[in-house]
């Protein structure tokens, strides 16, 4: 695998914005950046149309990644950047051209005020089906948003990053995510908020009934799980600061509730059931209605 981020490019502002986070980004791994452009073939009819020939048809195709291309390389001079055409199906065109990519991302249009993301279906089926984490970038987002307020309470790119957050699932953690936000953390020189959610098990009730409330307990058992997960990577990164959030309660609210103060999210998504490949309902509702970028990595 070549190292490089690539990014699906249409000219809409959500890709627009998530050029621009796929530079900072490429910046902090010292990789290149890749716009992956995908154009739907025009039948020959429209493209013998007099207001639309395929000379035209030609010249826009190919200025929306060009003049891209320039403006990153204009604001981010320290990355590389290229561009790559390709013809097809917009979600099988962008999950196949970043099989050699270690990162892709995609724009996702932020709806009013803080309600989160719109994520179509373009951007859901790849989230499914590609091999390497995808990013979800809303519209507007900008470098500042990802940092600290400066002393005098205004955003700044200049100030320390905002946490990552991982949403992690004790029963059954997954090295590749975990792998994942801690890197992220590390190459921000940020700490690692992890989130856990949990419910009480079926029988509280009858605990209940029975005049036994099992809250306490259990509380003490779902943190201690956490830490326990979470210790070999503390020794592996002892560099990153990690603050555990075990919290009863749906794990996709308290993931979006911890968005607000994040530069970035990690999540991850179940890979395949006996009816194929599919995202998760946490994983869906993050990628809905988080603020900060999302990523989302497949689960091994």
């Amino acid at each position: 695998m070549d190292r490089m981020i690539t990014v699906g490019l249409d000219g809409s502002p959500e890709s627009r914005a998530a050029a621009e986070w796929a530079a900072r980004e490429a910046a902090l791994r010292q990789v290149p950046v890749r716009l992956l452009h995908v154009w739907q073939p025009v039948p020959e009819p429209v493209v013998q149309a007099p207001l639309l020939g395929a000379e035209t048809l030609q010249h826009w195709t190919e200025r929306i990644p060009r003049e891209a291309a320039e403006g990153l390389r204009r604001r981010h001079p320290g990355v590389e950047v290229t561009i790559e055409q390709r013809a097809g199906t917009s979600a099988d065109a962008l999950v196949d051209g970043a099989r050699d990519a270690e990162l892709l991302v995609l724009g996702s249009r932020a709806l009013s005020g803080l309600a989160g993301f719109l994520v179509g279906s373009v951007g859901q089926s790849v989230v499914a089906h590609a091999e390497v984490p995808v990013v979800l970038v809303r519209a507007g987002e900008q470098a500042a948003d990802e940092h600290i307020m400066d002393p005098a309470g205004i955003p700044s790119a200049a100030t320390g990053f905002r946490p990552v957050v991982m949403g992690l699932d004790t029963d059954s953690p997954d090295e590749t995510v975990i792998t994942f936000a801690f890197e992220e953390a590390r190459r921000r020189r940020t700490a690692l908020t992890v989130v856990q959610g949990w419910n009480l098990p079926p029988y509280y009730v009858y605990s209940l009934a029975a005049g036994v409330d099992p809250r306490e307990d259990a509380v003490r058992e779902q943190a201690a799980a956490l830490t326990e997960a979470l210790l070999p990577w503390r020794e592996k990164y002892p560099d990153v600061e990690v603050t555990e959030r075990s919290r009863l309660g749906s794990p996709a609210d308290h993931l979006i509730d911890a968005a607000r103060d994040a530069s970035l999210v990690v999540g991850r998504r179940i890979r395949r059931n006996p009816f194929g490949v599919h995202i998760g309902a946490v994983a869906h509702a993050v990628m809905h209605h988080a603020t900060a970028p999302v990523a989302v990595v497949a689960h091994r």
